[in-house]
């Protein structure tokens, strides 16, 4: 799996909608420079936006027509729009994360462990000087309270262990998953769907 994750992220394998994220992430990786601001550093993320904001700039990926009207809900990290009966819209400012490059890291994770609920990135919207990045995922309509139990089962057979709260971690590829809670794993009809995954690579 591992090897598989690594090819993902460089681009070199394909997962559900992964391309656009791809591309993104490539341009930010190749775009730094050497010796740059370690990540956890204050300044790093401010650096890494503006060229972001540059990139965007120059293949037009910024998204004008998102209906604000079909607000639906947010959390810290994103607030999420209804676009249609069968999807949702979600803006987010990478909060959550130390990097543009690690929550991209993130999208492209989730589409290849949950291809059911991939993110689809549509471009990128700016407000008030905040920049969001804009996701398309499937909607999701709960049919049934989500079983934290099952939930847990259903990571311990896909080898993460649980390390704390609603957390887990994979030993073999260094994935953690965390904040898997019954708001972020929905149950229609039984089934259990990933909407909002934080991971991060140790």
């Amino acid at each position: 799996m591992n090897n598989e994750i690594q090819r993902i992220i460089s681009g070199k394998s394909q997962v559900r909608y992964g391309a656009n994220i791809q591309a993104v992430l490539s341009y930010l990786t190749s775009s730094a420079q050497s010796g740059a601001l370690d990540k956890a550093d204050k300044h790093f993320k401010r650096e890494e936006t503006e060229r972001l904001r540059k990139h965007i700039e120059s293949q037009n990926l910024l998204v004008k027509d998102i209906d604000l009207d079909n607000y639906v809900s947010e959390g810290a990290e994103q607030k999420v729009y209804l676009k249609d009966s069968r999807s949702v819209i979600k803006l987010n400012d990478t909060i959550y994360y130390l990097s543009w490059v690690d929550y991209f890291v993130n999208l492209l994770l989730n589409n290849y462990f949950f291809p059911d609920t991939a993110y689809k990135l549509l471009g990128f919207f700016e407000d008030k000087s905040i920049l969001y990045a804009v996701v398309e995922q499937f909607f999701i309509k709960a049919t049934e309270k989500t079983d934290l139990n099952f939930v847990e089962q259903f990571m311990n057979s896909n080898g993460f262990q649980k390390i704390r709260n609603n957390d887990y971690f994979n030993q073999e590829s260094g994935i953690i998953l965390e904040d898997l809670h019954d708001e972020n794993v929905l149950t229609n009809n039984g089934v259990l769907y990933f909407i909002d995954t934080v991971f991060y690579l140790k």
